[in-house]
């Protein structure tokens, strides 16, 4: 393979997979890793991504949102091995605020035969969880966004001040310990800033990739967190440093 289309293959796959070290685009593109690396050197100083030790990742948009569709069918197996490993975390009886976003509907799945009392904050998990027999369902006020159906608005705002929950589990669009919890959007923003107000402890999910992404709109600090329960793809750096500001990272 030539460099040129090597470069291309490389900036095309870090681009979908968020991030990938230089082991994985060997296998890729059948390459040596010392060729990978001095690829990735290329393309960091062409700005196509950013380089960190032991690999690359995407740089991406901040303010450009994936589409809910096109989110919902990715990584479908790991989103539920993190539902299943919050749902272990949550214990009967607690009353739950759940964020919008394709894993936190994959935790409200996970927590629909459960005895507890929820908020969903997306159109999507509502309906997951209408007819659950013995969940006690709360809905909020809001205007859902197109598309991604999650509730926002000052209406979401002040149903989530009237309530205390015991646990707030809060989709990730960017999460590093340096830049903090980001979001796409403003207003959802504004909402997960509410939820984390109004919870004991706040529970994260995310993808790895999102460990080393940062969108337009900062939500908090990443110490506002307790835990975040990603899978064991996740960078050791990322990792490291948000355990090193006190964060509790659960790898599933």
């Amino acid at each position: 393979m030539v460099s040129a289309e090597r470069h291309r293959k490389i900036v095309t796959a870090v681009r979908q997979s968020g991030q990938l070290t230089v082991a994985q685009l060997a296998e890729l593109t059948d390459a040596s890793e010392m060729t990978i690396r001095r690829d990735l050197d290329t393309l960091a100083d062409q700005g196509a991504l950013e380089r960190y030790r032991g690999g690359a990742r995407s740089l991406l948009l901040r303010g450009e949102e994936p589409p809910f569709a096109a989110r919902a069918h990715e990584g479908a197996e790991a989103k539920r091995r993190i539902a299943a490993a919050v749902a272990d975390m949550i214990a009967d009886g607690e009353a739950v605020v759940i964020d919008s976003g394709t894993t936190c509907l994959e935790v409200a799945r996970a927590l629909a035969h459960r005895r507890l009392t929820v908020m969903p904050l997306s159109l999507h998990a509502a309906n997951a969880l209408a007819t659950a027999p013995q969940l006690r369902l709360l809905l909020p006020g809001g205007e859902p966004r197109p598309g991604e159906l999650s509730l926002i608005g000052p209406l979401a705002e002040a149903s989530l001040a009237a309530l205390r929950f015991d646990t707030a589990v809060i989709g990730c669009c960017g999460l590093t310990a340096a830049q903090g919890l980001t979001a796409y959007d403003l207003a959802d923003a504004a909402v997960k800033r509410a939820m984390i107000a109004s919870a004991r402890r706040v529970i994260a999910v995310t993808e790895p990739a999102k460990l080393s992404r940062t969108a337009l709109a900062f939500v908090a600090p990443a110490s506002a967190l307790h835990v975040v329960v990603t899978t064991t793809e996740a960078a050791d750096e990322e990792v490291q440093a948000l355990a090193s500001i006190g964060v509790a990272v659960e790898q599933v």
